[in-house]
């Protein structure tokens, strides 16, 4: 027997401690509910459970991202809607303003309700918002750059990739105009005999002798504005120094007087201007001849000489100064020019970029995103902004351009639903991604509570097993004592 080393002691002690470190373990376990706390529970395992964890948050705030996409769309698809239900008005408006019972006054009626409802579309355009990030006036659009300010109103399909896209502008597109060969002062009056009518493209104008110049030019420039043709009063014709919308001539004051220049409102070669005077007394002092009759071109476009962008394929049409550029797969690109700005010697590029679309982040890792792209919808881009149903043509014409309006506003909304239809698959992906990775992180890390709580009782009892035992190890040394009696 020893008394110096209590070696049952200690083998006990040994025990006990290892049976507490494991109790406490379990206990750890079945408090938080977890296998692994710490690296040492499974090293492996907490890395796997670790990228698990990060994988099972992006999933959960990629769905709550692709939420937050689909309230932007129904916010924007809101607002088209009432954008739609102002063209079918307007379109209304055109149809009743075609009809032939109507007097000047109704359609100066009509075209005031036009222009209000032409108004709202643009206020629409400007203040539709979700979260102050606005979604109808182009900021979500995809951005092209033209190194000429003379092309506008650039509107691409989205099969046009990011690249640089080159054009040659040779001619540009030119007014009907037709030219009066005499000049008229402000002096001037309708001499004797020379009474008649002038009919500016089917509107006609009365004209009565002894008239001054002031009332006569009143009388054809009102005339002339229903016949939609812009009058100038021109003292210098070789001066071309003006606007391109009255074909760069510089009109004169009037009181100065000069020749009179018919201009159409549009351009190209579909447009036709025609002036006639039934006397030709009337045709003298005006400075015209008794029938007139002229007609614009269109701009004149094709490809920049290296042909840059554009495929061997993709076609040009031109509409007075409007340009479609189209290709396979649904390339299409269209923009107007601007008379006046380009240099035919120098080709125009335009730099196709992917600023613009709103990208929404899907995925729980990098670049999983999606782009949504929302087009530009004001008067402007749906052509609707020179809509005038008080002209000669302008009830016909806007009903064709409403038709075009609404169509345009038609496949927007589809695109919207499109990516609407989109995100709540997505949703429904990630949700469904989402549980499945929490399954498989639970295998991982969260303990088997009766499993567990099993392991628990043992080592409970082993504790208390242990402590007894160590208070008998404890006890034999007294026995020493006996032997020293």
């Amino acid at each position: 027997m020893k008394i110096n080393h209590n070696m049952s002691a200690i083998v006990a002690n040994k025990k006990l401690l290892r049976t507490e470190n494991s109790l406490s373990n379990s206990i750890e376990r079945l408090s938080t509910g977890l296998r692994i706390n710490r690296a040492s529970d499974d090293a492996a395992g907490m890395a796997i459970a670790s990228k698990m964890t990060a994988q099972v948050k992006g999933l959960g705030q990629a769905s709550r991202n692709a939420s937050d996409g689909v309230s932007v769309l129904e916010t924007a698809d809101g607002a088209l809607n009432e954008v739609h239900n102002m063209l079918q008005r307007m379109r209304e408006l055109s149809v009743q303003a075609a009809n032939g019972t109507n007097t000047p006054d109704d359609l100066n009626a009509i075209q005031l309700e036009v222009a209000s409802l032409r108004q709202e579309i643009d206020r629409v355009s400007k203040d539709t918002e979700f979260n102050t990030k606005t979604l109808l006036d182009g900021t979500l659009d995809q951005r092209v750059y033209p190194d000429n300010r003379g092309i506008t109103r650039i509107e691409i399909s989205d099969a046009v990739t990011e690249n640089t896209y080159s054009v040659q502008i040779t001619a540009d597109a030119e007014h009907a105009v037709i030219r009066g060969g005499a000049a008229l002062t402000a002096t001037s009056t309708v001499p004797a005999g020379a009474s008649g009518t002038v009919v500016i493209n089917g509107v006609e104008v009365e004209i009565n002798e002894g008239e001054t110049f002031d009332i006569v030019y009143d009388k054809l420039r009102k005339g002339a504005e229903l016949g939609e043709v812009n009058l100038l009063v021109v003292g210098n014709l070789n001066d071309n120094s003006g606007n391109a919308e009255d074909e760069f001539y510089v009109p004169s004051d009037l009181n100065t007087g000069g020749n009179l220049v018919f201009v159409s409102d549009e351009y190209g070669q579909s447009t036709e201007m025609n002036v006639k005077c039934d006397n030709p007394a009337l045709a003298g002092f005006l400075g015209i001849q008794s029938e007139s009759q002229a007609t614009g071109t269109d701009v004149q476009i094709g490809f920049a000489a290296d042909d840059e962008g554009f495929g061997t394929q993709a076609t040009i049409l031109t509409e007075g100064n409007y340009v479609t550029i189209s290709d396979r797969g649904g390339f299409e690109m269209k923009f107007e020019v601007i008379p006046g700005t380009t240099d035919p010697q120098t080709a125009v590029n335009l730099d196709v970029t992917d600023v613009g679309p709103m990208t929404l982040q899907i995925g729980a890792n990098e670049n999983q995103t999606m782009d949504v792209r929302i087009q530009e919808i004001s008067s402007k881009t749906l052509y609707i902004d020179k809509v005038n149903v008080c002209t000669v043509t302008g009830a016909d014409r806007a009903i064709t351009s409403f038709d075009g309006a609404i169509a345009k506003v038609s496949e927007v909304r589809s695109s919207i639903g499109a990516y609407m239809n989109r995100l709540d698959y997505a949703v429904s992906s990630l949700d469904l991604t989402e549980e499945n990775m929490t399954q498989a992180l639970s295998r991982i890390e969260d303990v088997d509570m009766a499993e567990e709580m099993t392991e628990y009782t043992k080592y409970n009892i082993l504790s208390q097993a242990a402590t007894s035992v160590l208070a008998q190890a404890n006890d034999l040394p007294q026995q020493v004592l006996q032997l020293l009696q």
